[in-house]
């Protein structure tokens, strides 16, 4: 296998690794004034991801270094060319980690509430606007630039492309509250996520279905059909207090759709109008040393990162209850 060919399977797992971690992150951010009817309701849900949203914050930045290091050029074109929309989701990153550092230390925990919130919705939607519109294509000229304005990207179909992000990232968070918590709170949760479901199904099943109809290829219905599954048996799961069921269910919906957006761009890396002027693995990617050094690095360092993050997310395995959370 050609090494452009690893680096972009790598790429990809990395955007899987992020979406599928950072996604229940998202997702209670989004709920957090929907499912916080207290103070002590708020500090729960925060706690729950309290030890792990950084870390998997580190999953973005090593995908944006992969793209930079395998495939520059792609990653010129696509930070010129998204550059509003990705600083409003840096901008909205950045806010939330102040939002969840500083609520415990301020007279006013609700502005941070608050914070958490926009901070939150914001990447959920937007990512799904940016990776619709690396799918669909953008208009690029001879020399890969982006000649198009902002509302180029905001087109229907990445803006439903958003909505079904937003929509599988709040399931997502949901059914982990479902996991990390009890009592009360757990209770509304689980009746939230059976809800949210059925709306993800309706929003996200839509917005793949377009996809493979426009520009997917024979094998990623596979991946739409295992996305659409996953999403059923979460709710499935859910209903008969399958919590651990549930949630790796929604993990799977969300890795299958990844899988479909990844497969449906294949060779391209970023699809041009024009396909004359489309970036593909081959003509985006660096020299074969510096992909074979890169090789070597990951071989290495992976399996630490990995072995580390699993280590965190035993020790902080358990319910975040209300007695915890005054101790």
């Amino acid at each position: 296998m050609e090494l452009t060919t690893v680096w972009f399977l790598l790429i990809a797992l990395l955007w899987i690794g992020y979406f599928v971690l950072e996604g229940f992150d998202f997702g209670v951010g989004v709920l957090l004034p929907v499912l916080g009817r207290s103070d002590e309701d708020r500090r729960r849900i925060l706690a729950t991801i309290g030890p792990v949203w950084d870390g998997n914050e580190v999953w973005l930045i090593v995908a944006g270094g992969a793209t930079f290091a395998a495939f520059p050029e792609w990653y010129a074109t696509l930070f010129s060319g998204f550059y509003l929309p990705l600083f409003l989701i840096l901008v909205a990153l950045i806010l939330r980690g102040v939002a969840i550092e500083y609520r415990g230390k301020s007279d006013n925990p609700r502005a941070w509430d608050r914070a958490m919130f926009f901070g939150s919705l914001l990447p959920a939607f937007l990512w799904g606007v940016a990776f619709a519109n690396i799918v669909r294509g953008v208009p690029l000229d001879a020399d890969h630039e982006y000649t198009g304005t902002l509302f180029t990207l905001l087109n229907p179909y990445a803006l439903l492309g958003g909505l079904a992000t937003l929509a599988l990232f709040t399931l997502h968070g949901a059914v982990f509250l479902v996991l990390r918590t009890d009592g009360d709170l757990r209770t509304r949760a689980s009746a939230l996520a059976r809800r949210l479901a059925v709306g993800a199904l309706v929003v996200g099943g839509v917005f793949l279905l377009i996809t493979q109809l426009t520009v997917g290829r024979a094998a990623t219905w596979a991946a739409v059909a295992v996305a659409a599954a996953g999403i059923a048996v979460s709710l499935l799961a859910t209903l008969r207090g399958r919590d651990g069921w549930a949630f790796t269910a929604s993990a799977v919906a969300i890795i299958a759709a990844v899988v479909t957006l990844f497969g449906s761009l294949w060779p391209n890396v970023m699809p041009a109008l024009d396909p004359a002027n489309s970036l593909n693995v081959y003509n985006a990617s660096s020299t074969p040393y510096t992909l074979t050094v890169m090789t070597w690095v990951a071989a290495i360092f992976t399996p630490v990162v990995l072995l580390y993050q699993g280590w965190t997310y035993w020790v902080f395995r358990r319910r975040v209850t209300g007695a915890r959370v005054e101790a």
